[in-house]
């Protein structure tokens, strides 16, 4: 005998044929089945009591099941939302089910700073920065942000991170906010997100003192009674040879403190660093004076002469740049290690007669007009010796002669 056909009825139609049904009926139908509402909706009730959401729909002339989530976790009014933007989207030509696939594989701003991170890594000058860019986020936009969609972060979330900071330490606000900005470009990249809502808040935030500062540094009249004073201080022996290393070649501290006895050639005189190691991406030759020269000696005789020329205190690691600045401090300068490049370029300009752009080349700056830096092949090695032994001299003196370096010299 052929099974008799039941036909289940839902609860009385309200006004509106396509809401079939009520909030009351979907929280007490017990019995298996499944139930219309609208729009495609249907409310599928299992022998277990269990109760879920699906929706029958035509997506680009395929006839296509989605299903939209416990009843427990959709309400009626929400499932009837989504059916009804599926099905506007599904006219319009579009595909409900890419979109929520789309949607799903947004990541969060935490997901998507680590990876950014990890795919500009090894794009970054050094390993401090690519460290910078991570823990300024996490400790400045991960509190307002971590946990949000990429897509979702608004102008107010950004504000949130920047405003607390922005007066407070300007600098790190305006890194933190570039590094968002990086991120959400990203996102905007991935089609995620169509704004970056780090340029959008200009007007909300207030002015901040733009007002360079430089790294503070000596009189270049000083820095010979400095390098007397730091010879005779009771610093390891390792942290003043780099200091007054430093300070000869007119060198970035971690020039210094990262070299490698690979890089030098006492016999000729020349520190070859490599590019790897240096800001402008090239590599860089360094003429050594007769007092960096004697510099080296003695600080073989602290190592086994490979490896970190200075050493730390812990194995295999370099001396810390803190250390450096912590002993300039000891000594009793308000000065930065960094400034001491500063010193020696006043000197180069108002006690020698050399062009500017040798003092830039042992500076190891780079060429900003293009066109000139083009046609700049040389190096300028043996003028930047002449300028660096003459450096050396003046400092042995203590500042108290002019040294003669002729514009025919260099």
């Amino acid at each position: 005998m052929a099974d008799k056909k039941i036909e289940i009825k839902n609860e009385p139609a309200s006004k509106h044929p396509e809401k079939a049904l009520s909030a009351a009926f979907v929280r007490t139908v017990t019995k298996p089945g499944k139930y219309t509402d609208g729009h495609g909706l249907i409310l599928k009730v299992v022998p277990s009591g269990a109760k879920r959401w699906v929706q029958r729909i035509v997506i680009r002339g395929k006839r296509t099941e989605i299903g939209l989530g416990s009843v427990s976790l959709v309400s009626l009014a929400e499932a009837r939302e989504i059916a009804l933007e599926n099905r506007k989207l599904a006219r319009s030509g579009g595909d409900p089910l890419q979109a929520r696939r789309s949607a799903q594989a947004v990541l969060t701003f935490e997901e998507a700073v680590r990876k950014v991170h990890t795919l500009h890594k090894p794009t970054w000058q050094n390993a401090k920065h690519a460290a910078q860019f991570l823990s300024t986020l996490e400790t400045y936009a991960f509190p307002c942000m971590a946990n949000l969609k990429v897509s979702e972060v608004s102008t107010a979330d950004v504000l949130a991170a920047l405003q607390p900071i922005w007066l407070e330490k300007p600098e790190t606000a305006r890194r933190v906010r570039q590094r968002i900005g990086v991120i959400m470009r990203w996102a905007v990249a991935n089609g995620w997100r169509l704004d970056n809502p780090a340029d959008a808040i200009s007007q909300a935030l207030p002015k901040q003192d733009r007002t360079q500062r430089h790294h503070k540094s000596l009189p270049y009249d000083q820095v010979g009674e400095f390098i007397e004073n730091l010879q005779t201080s009771g610093a390891g022996p390792a942290t003043k040879l780099a200091l007054e290393l430093v300070i000869l070649t007119a060198s970035r501290s971690g020039e210094v403190r990262l070299a490698d006895w690979s890089e030098f050639d006492l016999k000729a005189a020349v520190w070859t660093r490599p590019a790897s190691r240096m800001k402008s991406k090239k590599e860089h030759r360094v003429p050594l004076s007769g007092r960096a020269i004697e510099i080296l000696h003695d600080a073989k005789t602290l190592g086994v002469g490979e490896g970190f020329v200075f050493p730390g205190t812990k194995p295999g690691k370099p001396l810390s740049d803190m250390t450096l600045s912590k002993l300039v401090k000891e000594l009793g300068y308000d000065a930065h290690v960094h400034g001491f490049r500063t010193s020696f370029k006043t000197w180069a300009q108002e006690r020698t007669n050399a062009p500017n752009e040798v003092s830039e080349a042992a500076l190891a700056h780079t060429l900003k007009d293009k066109a000139e830096a083009a046609y700049a092949r040389s190096d300028l090695f043996e003028k930047r010796r002449k300028l660096m032994i003459g450096w050396e001299q003046y400092l042995s003196l203590g500042g108290a002669q002019i040294i003669g370096i002729r514009a025919a010299d260099v």
